[in-house]
């Protein structure tokens, strides 16, 4: 028998497998939602469905002078941001003081615009510009909106998987992911405000990212964008974002008086080599009516005051505060900014150094 028909039905069978194989292939491309995802892709994707319609996209209107006009023209100018709800049943957006700062200080006007496609005046509940965050009401949120949860930024590392969304140069609600690059960071705004402990992240944020979320892998509100480090404007792998820990605790006073109150010493201090020292005391403050002695006193004649005498060798350093070593202004600053309201502050200090002789005194701060 001939082998010619037995090779031919192979070839076809081979044919006809590769035929098949190649429909099937071709068909699995076409199919939407066939194409194969990893775990963390799915993951991802479940986590934008869910939390994407909490970020809003703001609209400010403010009004400037135009300072090439004779008659001191007033032209309106426009400006976006982000804001990210956080609770629906109050209707309470919060984003970024820059964000609408314009339209605050010239009497404009904020809009907010839901994922909806909805569009609605927000009205503002408070401020605090040392942190760089507003708090703004919007009426009548869809049925079926969630607030996005509060994850813990105390417990993140270096390395850990973060994702932003936004609306960078007005693209609409993106999404960019990355790592937490460090922890701890500290920067000054244009206003001169200090932001600390901020989050600094490679995730993509670009002007219009301010007051939106940025989230880890749980889709937990882990903190707010707040800024780049650029020297073009646009993304350079450097951003910043207030953590939640810091906006959790000054919230509820920001929500019920609109603003928040922060310890004050009455005194100015600067870092030296042996540490921190009390460089000029506010007459009639606190740390002057302690007894602290400052590198500076003001002197005065005639009734006017005629400048500042430097007296080193009598000026308190701080050594410890409530009994822990302290080596920085930071350091005082930020244990004082973490303490109970009306508990007391106790320092203790090395008169001219530390070598000098050393006391303790204790300080109620004021809060304002």
């Amino acid at each position: 028998m001939s082998k010619a028909p037995w090779r031919l039905q192979q070839r076809g069978l081979k044919l006809l497998i590769l035929g098949m194989m190649l429909v099937w292939a071709v068909a699995s491309y076409a199919m939407p939602g066939s194409a194969s995802r990893t775990e963390e892709e799915q993951k991802t994707i479940d986590l934008y469905k869910r939390v994407n319609n909490s970020v809003v996209f703001i609209t400010t209107r403010s009004y400037v002078v135009d300072p090439f006009a004779f008659f001191d023209e007033v032209k309106p100018q426009e400006g976006t941001g982000t804001g990210t709800v956080i609770d629906v049943q109050r209707g309470i957006v919060i984003t970024n003081l820059h964000v609408i700062e314009s339209a605050l200080q010239s009497g404009g006007s904020v809009e907010i615009m839901l994922s909806t496609g909805q569009s609605s005046k927000a009205s503002l509940i408070g401020y605090d510009p040392e942190s760089d965050i507003a708090a703004l009401r919007v009426k009548d949120l869809p049925k079926g909106m969630i607030g996005i949860p509060y994850g813990d930024s105390s417990s993140l590392e270096v390395g850990q998987r973060v994702l932003a969304i936004g609306n960078p140069f007005g693209l609409y609600r993106s999404l960019t992911a990355g790592i937490v690059s460090s922890l701890d960071r500290t920067m000054k705004t244009p206003r001169g405000a200090v932001l600390k402990d901020l989050i600094q992240t490679d995730a993509a944020i670009n002007p219009g990212n301010s007051g939106g979320p940025l989230l880890d892998a749980d889709g937990r509100l882990i903190g707010i964008n707040t800024a780049i480090l650029s020297q073009s404007g646009d993304s350079a792998g450097v951003g910043f974002a207030v953590p939640i820990n810091s906006i959790k605790r000054i919230l509820p006073e920001l929500i019920e008086t609109g603003k928040v109150r922060r310890p004050r010493m009455g005194w100015q201090l600067v870092d030296t080599d042996q540490g921190p020292m009390v460089l000029r005391t506010q007459p009639q403050g606190v740390a002057e009516q302690g007894g602290i002695k400052p590198i500076e006193k003001m002197f005065s004649s005639g009734g006017f005051v005629r400048g500042f005498r430097r007296d080193i060798e009598s000026a308190d350093l701080v050594y410890k505060v409530n009994g822990e070593r302290v080596r920085t202004r930071d350091e005082i600053e930020d244990t004082i900014r973490k303490m109970a309201r009306s508990q007391p502050v106790r320092l203790t200090l090395r008169t001219g150094g530390i070598y000098g002789r050393e006391r303790e005194i204790s300080i109620v701060p004021v809060w304002e």
